[in-house]
């Protein structure tokens, strides 16, 4: 090869790339949802010993006892209907041991699309999220009484 061919094929390549950088930079950036806050996370849960399987909404900051757990969503996240869903939830599971004392046995994200990632460790049940939603036909939670009124 010769020194012209070499500088022209050095000079071919750099021009692609500058191209190619420039097609990158003016590509438009894909679009992400923003995520949708709801206040009902809806849960499945297994009990191993029957093996029934239920599904339940539980309000957030709401404590609901699945068994001998305790199941508690802080947060639950959702993607707008035009977006593929990505539905994820921030969740305390404690768990009523048989001398009546609470022992938190998970804290921390669930994500309904890998209900194995961050499963609910317990020996009799599996509680795992499924899907988050704006409303429910369970009666919401009464508001904490001011006052004592």
């Amino acid at each position: 090869m010769t020194r012209a061919m070499a500088i022209g094929s050095r000079t071919a390549g750099s021009m692609a790339f500058a191209a190619l950088a420039l097609m990158t930079a003016l590509a438009p950036a894909p679009a992400f949802a923003e995520k949708i806050k709801n206040p009902v996370a809806v849960f499945s849960g297994l009990d191993k010993i029957t093996g029934r399987t239920t599904s339940f909404d539980v309000y957030i900051d709401e404590t609901v006892q699945f068994g001998a757990l305790q199941v508690t969503p802080k947060v639950c996240y959702s993607r707008d209907e035009s977006e593929p869903q990505k539905i994820s939830g921030f969740i305390e599971v404690d768990e009523i041991t048989l001398d009546r004392k609470i022992r938190r046995i998970f804290t921390g994200w669930m994500f309904a699309a890998s209900p194995g990632l961050n499963a609910v460790d317990h020996p009799i049940y599996d509680v795992w999220l499924t899907d988050c939603k704006q409303s429910s036909d369970v009666p919401a939670p009464e508001e904490t009484k001011v006052n004592g009124q």
